[in-house]
């Protein structure tokens, strides 16, 4: 069944991109000016999970380094990396530069130096989930890097600018701004046919079939992705020729469940503490989770930062909330 299990992966990028070719031309068109060795002004791709920004951010930088000889590139994910040290290490990484670098003894603003000091060709950096860095001013230091160009991937623009400070605001006023939009369902089986030539067998799985799946997905591709993965993956246990509706069926919540795992392990130290919480009591309220949250971690972050954990854990299906102001709770999801 399954020929190439690569592009049922979530973190395949495909050489060609369907339904994101004016996105795909307005971050190349923002990074044009590196043709010419010229610095750019920063490119932010903001939207929904699941609409494909890590995915056409990755895509377009691939093929504009193999259009400028000497590109340096590199590919941070700032829910991993999410402190200042552990992003500007990914950082150094990326041209080589993190040898000899210490958690513990290496001063933060020698990691800075070495960057600025390094760079002798141009050098692309993309912060995935950028709204996730606990110190955002690192931005600013990168933006005053001589060489170095920024793209930049968030869920919503408006939050990330709002946890920026007045001088980094200023400075990525520039910025060319990319919105990413749901996929239509025309869309996303467009998407569903493209990863079933390249990793499955022929005549496995039709229209119709693909057509559930989109539905189910409801716009997110990596839902949908993931969704075909786990119905031609049980057919492959399974020993069968074709993919059943009852195993798409299957799929669904399997797929569903598996995505919000992937959340939940890349979820910070405080986020962790504060998910856990929200398991465990089954539905709690805001103030009472800050301070169960409070009594359990050393260094709480202010109640805007954890209202701030709140809302990326809900645009990741991980929690929801129900009511308003004094009256609001969280909940899991199922």
């Amino acid at each position: 069944m399954i020929a190439d299990a690569r592009p049922l992966q979530p973190e395949f990028v495909p050489g060609d991109v369907r339904h994101r070719e004016g996105e795909v031309d307005a971050l190349t068109s923002g990074l044009q000016p590196i043709t010419v060795g010229r610095k750019t002004e920063p490119v932010l791709l903001h939207g929904p999970s699941g609409t494909g920004k890590t995915c056409i951010a990755r895509h377009a930088v691939d093929r504009l380094r193999s259009e400028v000889v000497d590109l340096d590139t590199q590919y941070v994910n700032c829910w991993e990396d999410y402190t200042r040290f552990k992003m500007l290490y990914r950082v150094l990484e990326g041209i080589d530069r993190a040898l000899n670098v210490h958690r513990q003894s290496t001063p933060r603003d020698e990691l800075v130096d070495r960057l600025r000091d390094a760079l002798d060709d141009p050098y692309v950096i993309v912060l995935d989930e950028v709204d996730q860095l606990e110190e955002k001013d690192v931005l600013y230091d990168l933006y005053r890097t001589s060489g170095l160009s920024l793209v930049l991937v968030a869920n919503r623009e408006e939050e990330l600018f709002s946890e920026l400070s007045e001088r980094l605001v200023s400075r990525l006023h520039t910025a060319t701004r990319i919105r990413f939009d749901r996929y239509g369902m025309d869309e996303l089986i467009g998407i569903l046919e493209d990863r079933v030539r390249w990793g499955l067998r022929e005549d496995c799985i039709d229209h119709e079939q693909l057509t559930r799946i989109a539905e189910a997905a409801a716009g997110d591709a990596r839902i949908a992705i993931g969704i075909l993965r786990a119905a031609a993956r049980e057919a492959d246990g399974r020993r069968v020729k074709k993919i059943t509706d009852d195993l798409i069926e299957e799929g669904v919540p399997e797929a569903k469940a598996e995505i919000r795992q992937k959340h939940v392990q890349k979820l910070t130290e405080h986020q962790r503490v504060l998910y856990d919480v929200i398991v465990e009591r089954g539905e709690i309220a805001p103030g009472e989770l800050y301070d169960v949250y409070c009594e359990r971690v050393d260094g709480p972050k202010s109640r805007r930062m954890v209202r701030n954990h709140l809302q990326k854990m809900q645009r990741y299906n991980l929690v929801r909330a129900e009511g308003e102001s004094r009256s609001r709770t969280y909940s899991p999801t199922s």
